[in-house]
Protein backbone atom coordinates (compact mmCIF):
# COMPACT_ATOMS: atom_id res chain seq x y z
CA UNK A 1 0.00 0.00 0.00
CA UNK A 2 2.54 2.53 0.77
CA UNK A 3 4.55 1.55 -2.31
CA UNK A 4 1.92 2.41 -4.45
CA UNK A 5 1.14 5.28 -2.32
CA UNK A 6 4.51 6.91 -3.46
CA UNK A 7 3.59 6.14 -6.57
CA UNK A 8 1.25 7.53 -7.16
CA UNK A 9 3.26 11.26 -5.60
CA UNK A 10 5.79 10.28 -7.87
CA UNK A 11 3.51 10.44 -10.80
CA UNK A 12 1.78 14.00 -9.65
CA UNK A 13 4.76 15.51 -9.27
CA UNK A 14 6.30 14.20 -12.99
CA UNK A 15 2.91 15.58 -14.39
CA UNK A 16 2.99 19.15 -12.48
CA UNK A 17 6.51 19.20 -14.10
CA UNK A 18 5.95 18.57 -17.87
CA UNK A 19 2.86 20.82 -17.17
CA UNK A 20 4.87 23.32 -16.12
CA UNK A 21 7.80 22.77 -18.49
CA UNK A 22 5.11 22.69 -21.46
CA UNK A 23 3.41 26.15 -20.11
CA UNK A 24 7.16 28.04 -20.34
CA UNK A 25 7.26 26.19 -24.01
CA UNK A 26 4.05 27.92 -25.05
CA UNK A 27 5.11 31.23 -23.49
CA UNK A 28 7.93 31.33 -25.32
CA UNK A 29 6.33 29.86 -28.49
CA UNK A 30 3.78 33.38 -28.17
CA UNK A 31 6.98 35.43 -27.10
CA UNK A 32 8.45 34.18 -30.49
CA UNK A 33 5.28 34.94 -32.86
CA UNK A 34 4.66 38.36 -31.47
CA UNK A 35 8.03 39.39 -32.26
CA UNK A 36 7.87 38.05 -35.99
CA UNK A 37 4.73 40.06 -36.18
CA UNK A 38 6.28 43.05 -34.94
CA UNK A 39 9.31 42.65 -37.33
CA UNK A 40 6.95 41.45 -40.20
CA UNK A 41 5.23 45.44 -39.83
CA UNK A 42 8.53 47.37 -40.64
CA UNK A 43 8.48 47.26 -44.28
CA UNK A 44 4.85 47.47 -44.66
CA UNK A 45 4.89 50.80 -42.42
CA UNK A 46 7.28 52.76 -44.56
CA UNK A 47 4.89 52.46 -47.77
CA UNK A 48 2.62 54.95 -46.03
CA UNK A 49 3.12 58.12 -44.51
CA UNK A 50 0.59 59.58 -41.48
CA UNK A 51 0.98 62.63 -39.22
CA UNK A 52 1.18 61.75 -36.04
CA UNK A 53 -2.56 62.45 -35.20
CA UNK A 54 -3.31 60.25 -37.81
CA UNK A 55 -1.19 57.40 -36.58
CA UNK A 56 -1.93 57.13 -33.46
CA UNK A 57 -5.72 57.25 -33.79
CA UNK A 58 -5.15 54.07 -36.47
CA UNK A 59 -5.20 50.50 -35.46
CA UNK A 60 -2.07 49.94 -33.14
CA UNK A 61 0.67 48.61 -35.33
CA UNK A 62 3.94 50.03 -37.21
CA UNK A 63 3.55 53.46 -38.38
CA UNK A 64 6.42 56.00 -40.78
CA UNK A 65 5.14 59.20 -39.36
CA UNK A 66 5.88 62.81 -40.50
CA UNK A 67 4.85 65.89 -39.45
CA UNK A 68 6.01 69.55 -37.67
CA UNK A 69 5.62 70.62 -34.31
CA UNK A 70 7.36 71.51 -31.31
CA UNK A 71 9.71 69.93 -28.30
CA UNK A 72 8.52 70.53 -25.24
CA UNK A 73 10.26 70.86 -22.27
CA UNK A 74 11.78 67.96 -20.07
CA UNK A 75 14.09 65.42 -20.92
CA UNK A 76 13.98 61.28 -19.50
CA UNK A 77 17.06 59.40 -20.12
CA UNK A 78 16.33 55.59 -19.81
CA UNK A 79 19.21 53.52 -18.11
CA UNK A 80 19.97 50.60 -19.02
CA UNK A 81 20.14 50.41 -22.34
CA UNK A 82 22.73 48.64 -24.06
CA UNK A 83 24.27 49.25 -28.01
CA UNK A 84 27.07 47.26 -29.35
CA UNK A 85 27.43 45.62 -26.33
CA UNK A 86 28.03 48.95 -24.17
CA UNK A 87 26.05 50.15 -21.29
CA UNK A 88 24.64 53.40 -21.85
CA UNK A 89 21.15 55.48 -22.01
CA UNK A 90 18.48 56.52 -24.65
CA UNK A 91 17.15 59.88 -24.61
CA UNK A 92 13.81 60.75 -24.92
CA UNK A 93 11.84 64.35 -25.15
CA UNK A 94 7.86 65.13 -25.63
CA UNK A 95 7.12 66.24 -29.06
CA UNK A 96 3.86 68.23 -29.71
CA UNK A 97 2.59 68.46 -33.71
CA UNK A 98 1.53 71.17 -35.19
CA UNK A 99 -2.16 68.99 -35.19
CA UNK A 100 -2.31 68.57 -31.19
CA UNK A 101 -0.85 65.32 -30.84
CA UNK A 102 2.31 64.60 -28.45
CA UNK A 103 4.87 61.79 -28.60
CA UNK A 104 7.69 61.02 -26.75
CA UNK A 105 10.33 61.12 -29.15
CA UNK A 106 13.84 58.41 -28.86
CA UNK A 107 16.51 60.63 -29.64
CA UNK A 108 19.19 58.33 -30.10
CA UNK A 109 21.55 56.70 -27.36
CA UNK A 110 24.60 57.89 -25.54
CA UNK A 111 27.40 55.77 -23.44
CA UNK A 112 27.57 55.61 -19.81
CA UNK A 113 30.71 55.81 -18.35
CA UNK A 114 31.72 53.75 -15.82
CA UNK A 115 31.53 56.01 -12.81
CA UNK A 116 28.14 56.47 -13.29
CA UNK A 117 28.61 60.29 -14.22
CA UNK A 118 25.60 61.19 -16.36
CA UNK A 119 26.15 63.10 -19.92
CA UNK A 120 25.51 66.45 -20.03
CA UNK A 121 22.21 66.86 -22.43
CA UNK A 122 21.19 69.48 -24.81
CA UNK A 123 17.43 69.24 -25.00
CA UNK A 124 15.43 69.93 -28.23
CA UNK A 125 13.84 73.24 -28.65
CA UNK A 126 11.81 75.55 -30.88
CA UNK A 127 10.11 74.05 -34.29
CA UNK A 128 11.22 70.85 -35.71
CA UNK A 129 10.06 68.30 -38.40
CA UNK A 130 10.28 65.33 -37.39
CA UNK A 131 10.09 61.38 -38.96
CA UNK A 132 10.37 58.38 -38.01
CA UNK A 133 8.66 54.75 -36.93
CA UNK A 134 6.04 54.82 -34.45
CA UNK A 135 6.82 51.53 -32.53
CA UNK A 136 6.15 50.18 -29.12
CA UNK A 137 7.49 51.97 -26.19
CA UNK A 138 10.20 49.96 -24.20
CA UNK A 139 9.29 47.32 -22.36
CA UNK A 140 8.99 48.37 -18.27
CA UNK A 141 11.44 45.27 -16.86
CA UNK A 142 11.69 44.95 -13.31
CA UNK A 143 9.53 47.35 -10.85
CA UNK A 144 12.42 47.96 -8.64
CA UNK A 145 12.36 51.33 -7.19
CA UNK A 146 10.99 54.80 -8.30
CA UNK A 147 10.32 55.14 -11.89
CA UNK A 148 12.14 58.49 -11.92
CA UNK A 149 15.24 60.31 -10.58
CA UNK A 150 15.80 63.70 -10.95
CA UNK A 151 19.62 64.73 -11.64
CA UNK A 152 21.83 67.78 -11.66
CA UNK A 153 21.03 68.93 -14.85
CA UNK A 154 17.10 70.81 -14.53
CA UNK A 155 14.45 69.33 -16.30
CA UNK A 156 16.16 66.42 -16.94
CA UNK A 157 15.15 62.61 -15.28
CA UNK A 158 16.95 59.23 -15.10
CA UNK A 159 14.25 56.31 -15.48
CA UNK A 160 14.55 53.17 -14.88
CA UNK A 161 11.35 52.36 -16.75
CA UNK A 162 8.76 54.15 -18.08
CA UNK A 163 5.32 54.16 -17.69
CA UNK A 164 3.31 56.26 -19.39
CA UNK A 165 1.02 57.86 -16.83
CA UNK A 166 3.95 58.69 -14.42
CA UNK A 167 5.93 60.13 -17.83
CA UNK A 168 2.92 62.28 -18.31
CA UNK A 169 3.04 63.22 -14.46
CA UNK A 170 6.76 63.90 -14.15
CA UNK A 171 7.27 65.86 -17.96
CA UNK A 172 4.01 68.45 -16.78
CA UNK A 173 1.97 66.89 -19.49
CA UNK A 174 -2.02 65.99 -19.30
CA UNK A 175 -2.75 62.70 -18.19
CA UNK A 176 -2.98 59.67 -20.60
CA UNK A 177 -1.47 62.31 -23.38
CA UNK A 178 1.52 59.58 -23.50
CA UNK A 179 0.05 56.38 -23.71
CA UNK A 180 0.64 54.49 -27.25
CA UNK A 181 3.95 53.98 -29.22
CA UNK A 182 6.75 56.28 -29.03
CA UNK A 183 8.62 57.92 -31.89
CA UNK A 184 12.16 56.48 -33.39
CA UNK A 185 13.50 59.56 -34.78
CA UNK A 186 14.75 58.74 -38.49
CA UNK A 187 18.19 58.56 -38.31
CA UNK A 188 18.99 60.34 -41.58
CA UNK A 189 17.54 63.07 -39.77
CA UNK A 190 20.36 65.98 -38.60
CA UNK A 191 20.75 66.22 -34.48
CA UNK A 192 20.05 64.08 -31.36
CA UNK A 193 22.41 61.53 -30.97
CA UNK A 194 23.66 57.68 -31.79
CA UNK A 195 20.33 56.06 -33.29
CA UNK A 196 18.59 53.10 -35.53
CA UNK A 197 15.31 51.65 -36.18
CA UNK A 198 16.52 48.20 -34.16
CA UNK A 199 12.71 47.24 -33.01
CA UNK A 200 13.98 44.52 -30.91
CA UNK A 201 17.19 46.42 -28.73
CA UNK A 202 17.91 44.64 -24.96
CA UNK A 203 15.32 41.73 -25.74
CA UNK A 204 15.55 38.94 -27.94
CA UNK A 205 15.30 37.98 -31.04
CA UNK A 206 12.47 35.64 -32.08
CA UNK A 207 15.20 32.87 -32.85
CA UNK A 208 15.92 33.19 -29.24
CA UNK A 209 12.82 32.68 -28.23
CA UNK A 210 12.05 29.41 -30.37
CA UNK A 211 15.72 28.04 -29.02
CA UNK A 212 14.41 28.49 -25.39
CA UNK A 213 11.05 27.00 -26.16
CA UNK A 214 12.30 23.99 -27.58
CA UNK A 215 14.91 23.39 -24.87
CA UNK A 216 11.28 23.39 -21.94
CA UNK A 217 9.84 20.93 -23.94
CA UNK A 218 12.49 18.75 -24.60
CA UNK A 219 13.12 18.91 -20.48
CA UNK A 220 9.05 18.24 -20.35
CA UNK A 221 9.97 15.22 -22.38
CA UNK A 222 12.80 13.90 -20.49
CA UNK A 223 10.66 13.95 -17.16
CA UNK A 224 8.20 11.85 -19.26
CA UNK A 225 10.66 9.42 -20.57
CA UNK A 226 12.17 8.95 -16.81
CA UNK A 227 9.13 8.96 -15.14
CA UNK A 228 7.97 6.00 -17.81
CA UNK A 229 10.96 4.17 -17.43
CA UNK A 230 10.86 4.13 -13.11
CA UNK A 231 7.76 2.60 -13.75
CA UNK A 232 8.47 0.22 -16.09
CA UNK A 233 11.40 -0.59 -13.02
CA UNK A 234 8.66 -0.93 -10.85
CA UNK A 235 5.85 -3.13 -12.49
CA UNK A 236 9.16 -5.68 -14.11
CA UNK A 237 9.05 -9.28 -12.68
CA UNK A 238 11.66 -9.65 -9.94
CA UNK A 239 14.27 -12.30 -11.31
CA UNK A 240 13.81 -15.65 -8.97
CA UNK A 241 17.01 -16.26 -6.94
CA UNK A 242 19.21 -18.83 -8.50
CA UNK A 243 19.38 -22.35 -6.63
Amino acid sequence: MMRQHTRLIGWVAAVLVILAFCQLGLWQLQRMHEKQALLDQQLPARAQTLSLARAQAAPPQLRWVEDHGRFLPGTLLLDNQTRQGRAGIKVYQPFRSDGGAVVLVDLGWLPMPGDRTLPGIVPRDGDAHVAGLLAPPPASGLVLGPAFTATPQPGVWLANRMPPDEAAITLALPAGSLHGPVLRLDPALPGGYARDLELLPNTLPPSRHLGYAVQWFGLALTVLIVALVLEWRRRRPARPLLP
